[in-house]
C-alpha cells in the first residue's frame, strides 16, 4: 500500500515542479501569457485536501520549476564573471532558487493551515491577499527581488488594463483569484458544482471583462510637445569593458556615435557606459559638456565614482543644454538608490567575500543614494530616474515622480547575462511602469534590448540584441495621471486588511466549541 502512495506523492512533486516551469513561458520573451493562469491553478488544484506540510513541500516544488527555469539567466554571470569553478557556481544557483522557492512553499503551507470551511472565502478572498503579502515580502526582504511577480506576464494580456489602476500587484490579485475559481470548479478536486460552477464561470468572465473595459480608458492623453531622443547602444564586450587599454576606444566609440547626432534634443549613453570613475576623467566631462551645450543637446550618461571617504556609486550624470557648467562633481546626477544583491553591494560580506572570487567583483561595495532625488534635466523635459535594477520597483519610483515629471529613464547594461532571457524580463518590467504611471519610458542599454516605451506599455522603437547601432526617433509627452501613480499600492493594503479581518472572522467561528454546560447539581 506505501508503495503506490509514495509514486501518487512523487507523482504529484514532478506536476508541482512542471506547472511552477511553465508560468516561464508566460513571460517574455515566449509571452504565452495564458500560461501563468495555468500554473497558478495547477498548484491550487494540487493543493485541494492537502496537508499543511504537503502544501509547504508542493509549493516548493512550484518554485523550484518556475525559478529553475525563469531565473536561469543569473548563473550567466556566475560562470562568465564569477571566477568560481562550475560546481561552486551550480551550487550558488541552487541556493538562490531554493531560497526563492520558500516563498510559494510558505503561501501554500499558510493557506492550508487555516482553518476555514467555506472554500470560496479561503480561494477567492484569503489565498489572494496572502499571495499578495508573500510576494511583498519577496520584494523586501534582503533589499528585494520582485523579478517573476505574476503580473508581469500579463502586459499583453486581457488583464494588462488593470495596471493604470491597481499596478502590476493588481493584476496578480485577478490572476490568483480566476486561479481560485478555476481550482473550485475543477472535476474531482474542486468544490463547488452544480449551479454554483455557473456562477464561478460567470465571475471569471465578469473579471475579464472589466480588466478590459478599464483597458479601453484613456487615462493620459498625448501632448504636443516632443522632443527628439538618440539612444547610443555601444555593445561593448562585458569582458573588455574595465581593461586599461580599451578605457579611450570605449570612449571614442561613444563620442563617434554621438558626434553624428548632434541635432537631437537629448542622447543618452547607458549604465556605467565611461569605463573610468568620474573624479579620473573631469577634463573629459568637462569637454563633453561644452560641445553638448554648444549643440544645444543635453548629454546622460551612466558613470560611477568614488567619494572622498572611499565610497563607491553608481551614477548618472546629465550634461550640456540644461545643465549648469560642469564641475567636478557633476552638479546634476542621479546616484542609484536600489542596489542590487551581490552585484553592487554583498549581505553578510564579512562572511561571504573569503569565501569565493564571486563576492569579490570590482567595485561590489556600492553605497545607496538618497530614495527621493530630482529629476535629471533634459533639454527642458524632467526625466525621472530608474538605474537598472530599480525598474522593477514602482513604489520607489512613485516616490520620484511629481506634477512635473516628463518620462521615465532607466540605463542599464544587460551583458551580463549574455543571450538569455533575462533581458526580455527586464524589457517587460519597464513596460509595466509605463502603462501603471501613464508615462514614456527610455530604455539605454548597452547591448539590448534599447526601446521607447509609450505610455501604454507599447513598444514605439528598438534595437536589435547585440549590434552597435544608435536609436533616433521622437517621444511624445503626455498630460493626466492614472489612478495608480496618484494612489500606488493603498488599495490593495486594504483589501488584505479587509480580507485578513474578514478571515479571522470566520476561523473564530469555524473553530469555536460548543461551550460545555455542566451537569453537576
Amino acid at each position: 500500500m506505501k508503495t503506490p502512495n509514495r509514486l501518487y506523492q512523487s507523482g504529484q512533486s514532478l506536476l508541482a515542479a512542471a506547472f511552477g516551469a511553465s508560468a516561464t513561458l508566460a513571460f517574455s520573451p515566449f509571452s504565452y501569457w495564458p500560461l501563468m493562469l495555468v500554473a497558478l491553478w495547477g498548484l491550487f488544484t494540487l493543493l485541494q485536501n492537502a496537508s499543511p506540510k504537503r502544501s509547504a513541500w508542493l509549493g516548493f516544488c512550484w518554485g523550484l520549476g518556475q525559478f529553475t527555469t525563469g531565473v536561469s539567466w543569473v548563473y550567466v554571470s556566475i560562470d562568465h564573471f564569477g571566477g568560481m569553478p562550475a560546481i561552486a557556481g551550480l551550487s550558488l544557483m541552487a541556493l538562490l532558487i531554493a531560497y526563492l522557492s520558500l516563498y510559494p512553499a510558505l503561501f501554500s503551507a499558510l493557506v492550508n493551515k487555516l482553518s476555514i470551511r467555506q472554500p470560496g472565502i479561503k480561494w477567492l478572498i484569503l489565498a489572494p491577499a496572502l499571495w499578495l503579502v508573500i510576494d511583498w515580502l519577496r520584494g523586501w526582504v534582503f533589499t528585494g527581488f520582485p523579478w517573476l511577480w505574476p503580473g508581469y506576464s500579463q502586459i499583453d494580456s486581457p488583464l494588462a488594463g488593470i495596471a493604470p489602476v491597481l499596478g502590476v500587484q493588481g493584476i496578480t490579485l485577478v490572476l490568483v483569484v480566476l486561479a481560485g475559481l478555476l481550482a473550485l470548479i475543477t472535476p474531482r478536486w474542486g468544490h463547488w458544482q452544480g449551479q454554483a460552477r455557473y456562477g464561478a464561470v460567470a465571475a471569471g468572465l465578469g473579471l475579464v471583462a472589466v480588466s478590459y473595459g478599464l483597458g479601453s480608458i484613456n487615462w493620459v492623453t498625448k501632448t504636443d510637445q516632443q522632443q527628439q531622443i538618440s539612444l547610443i547602444q555601444g555593445n561593448v564586450p562585458q569582458a573588455l569593458k574595465w581593461r586599461s587599454d580599451q578605457r579611450w576606444p570605449t570612449l571614442m566609440k561613444y563620442l563617434d556615435l554621438t558626434r553624428q547626432h548632434w541635432d537631437s534634443d537629448v542622447i543618452i549613453w547607458p549604465e556605467a557606459a565611461v569605463p573610468a570613475l568620474e573624479r579620473e576623467l573631469p577634463r573629459f566631462f568637462s569637454q563633453l559638456d561644452q560641445a553638448a551645450k554648444h549643440n544645444q543637446t543635453t548629454v546622460i550618461t551612466g558613470a560611477l565614482d568614488q567619494n572622498e571617504q572611499g565610497a563607491y556609486f553608481n551614477n548618472v550624470l546629465a550634461l550640456g543644454a540644461g545643465t549648469p557648467a560642469y564641475r567636478y562633481p557633476a552638479p546634476t546626477q542621479y546616484s542609484k538608490h536600489h542596489l542590487l544583491p551581490f552585484g553592487e553591494f554583498v549581505p553578510f560580506e564579512g562572511l561571504l567575500r573569503p569565501l569565493a572570487p564571486l563576492f569579490n567583483l570590482p567595485m561590489s561595495s556600492f553605497s545607496p543614494g538618497e530614495p527621493v532625488q530630482p529629476a535629471l534635466p533634459a533639454n527642458g523635459w524632467d526625466y525621472i530616474t530608474a538605474l537598472c535594477y530599480e525598474i522593477a520597483f514602482p513604489a520607489q519610483i512613485r516616490d520620484n515622480l511629481n506634477a512635473d515629471s516628463d518620462a521615465i529613464i532607466t540605463l542599464s547594461n544587460d551583458a551580463w547575462f549574455g543571450r538569455s532571457i533575462g533581458p526580455w524580463q527586464h524589457l517587460e518590467i519597464a513596460r509595466m511602469r509605463a502603462l501603471e504611471f501613464g508615462l514614456p519610458v527610455i530604455r539605454a542599454t548597452n547591448n539590448g534590448v534599447t526601446a521607447l516605451v509609450d505610455e501604454h506599455g507599447k513598444l514605439e522603437a528598438t534595437l536589435p540584441q547585440f549590434e552597435t547601432q544608435v536609436l533616433t526617433t521622437q517621444i511624445t509627452g503626455t498630460e493626466g495621471i492614472t489612478p495608480y501613480r496618484q494612489w500606488g499600492n493603498t488599495p490593495l493594503w486594504l483589501w488584505v486588511m479587509i480580507s485578513g479581518c474578514l478571515g479571522v472572522m470566520v476561523w473564530r467561528r469555524d473553530t469555536r466549541k460548543p461551550s460545555k454546560i455542566s451537569t453537576n447539581l
